[in-house]
Order: structure tokens, then C-alpha cells, then sequence
């Protein structure tokens, strides 16, 4: 579709723009304001309300998860995510990441279930969280049986293990945090760090 556009037009339609953004930037744009404040709190009235911390980074701001009501055999699906007003760190604001995380909740690629490639093999298959945690416990357990340094060279109790490292969340709290520091101290573990001071 041609569009046959003069100067004299273009600068009209300009000015009019323009007019309407300064009158929206001196106040002049108070019925927006008071429609959006009459809508907001009817917008998630019939949602459950979860709060979360985002997973993103160190920060560890609060958010607000909404969903509906599912109904008898359905699951809950996430609607709306939000910043969370009372929560100290953030009081309501997201940086971009965050005001995304909607589409981390439902983006398709996203993993829901520990996967495991066996030695030799080429493929991942989806195991349990309890197949794959028992896995874990194990080799960990055997590392640990092999590789435990009770005591220096001079005779010294050191209880070390040295060949496994240990990276905590970032979005732990510090009372998570300080949990986890004891139980990967008190097995030896030397190499441990906390992805919040990265």
C-alpha cells in the first residue's frame, strides 16, 4: 500500500505526538493513571499467591508467583510473576532477568527431571530425583572413602578431602548458606565456594 506522505503532514503528525507526550509528562495524564489503579487490584484477584526467590543471581530478590486455581486433575500453571513489595532486598523491583522469569518457568527446554548419560553412552535418558541423588550420595561416599586424608605427613589430624569441590546457590539465604558450609566442612571438604561471592 503506496502511502503518500507530505513533508507538511509529516511534520503535523509529529507535532501532535509530540504535543500528547508533554501533556502526558506535566500531569495532564491523570485518567491512565486512576483507570490502571481501578483495574490492578481486579487483574489477580482469584489467584493463589506464592512467594519465591528469583534464581537468578547473588541478590536473591523476593518475587510473587500467580497462579489459578486448578481445577480437580490439572496442574497449577504459573500466570504471573511478579516483584515482591515486602520483600527488604528488592521491595518490588526486577532487574530485566528477573521480570522475565515467566518465560523460564515455561520455557520448553527447560529441564523438570535430573538426566544421565552412562559411560559409553551417547544419549541422556530422564532418570528419578531419588535414582539420581542416590547416585550421587554414592559416589560421593566412595570419593570420599578413597581419597580421605586423615592426617599429615608429620602425623597431624587434618580430615581433608581434597578431590571434591562443593559450589552453593546463589539465591541461598544465610542461614542456607551456613547450613551448608558446616555439613561440607564437617566432611572434609576444602575446595567449597558459594556462587554469591562470584
Amino acid at each position: 500500500m503506496p502511502l503518500d506522505l507530505s513533508r507538511r503532514d509529516f511534520m503535523r503528525t509529529a507535532a501532535a505526538g509530540l504535543g500528547g507526550t508533554v501533556l502526558g509528562a506535566f500531569g495532564f495524564g491523570e485518567i491512565e493513571a486512576a483507570h490502571a489503579a481501578l483495574i490492578r487490584p481486579y487483574k489477580l484477584a482469584r489467584m493463589v499467591e506464592t512467594r519465591n526467590t528469583c534464581p537468578y543471581c547473588s541478590v536473591a530478590c523476593g518475587i510473587i508467583m500467580y497462579a489459578p486455581e486448578p481445577k480437580p486433575g490439572e496442574k497449577r500453571q504459573i500466570m504471573h510473576i511478579e516483584g515482591d513489595p515486602d520483600h527488604p532486598t528488592n521491595r518490588g523491583t526486577l532487574c530485566p532477568k528477573g521480570a522475565a522469569l515467566l518465560d523460564f518457568v515455561r520455557a520448553p527446554t527447560r529441564l523438570v527431571r535430573p538426566r544421565y548419560r552412562g559411560p559409553g553412552e551417547s544419549a541422556f535418558k530422564e532418570v528419578s530425583w531419588e535414582w539420581a541423588l542416590d547416585r550421587i550420595a554414592r559416589l560421593m561416599k566412595d570419593d570420599r572413602d578413597r581419597n580421605f586424608i586423615a592426617k599429615n605427613k608429620s602425623g597431624i589430624t587434618v580430615n581433608r578431602w581434597v578431590s571434591t569441590g562443593f559450589l552453593a546457590a546463589s539465591a541461598s539465604t544465610n542461614e542456607t548458606a551456613l547450613l551448608t558450609y558446616k555439613v561440607v566442612r564437617s566432611a572434609g571438604m576444602v575446595v567449597f565456594d558459594n556462587q554469591a561471592r562470584v
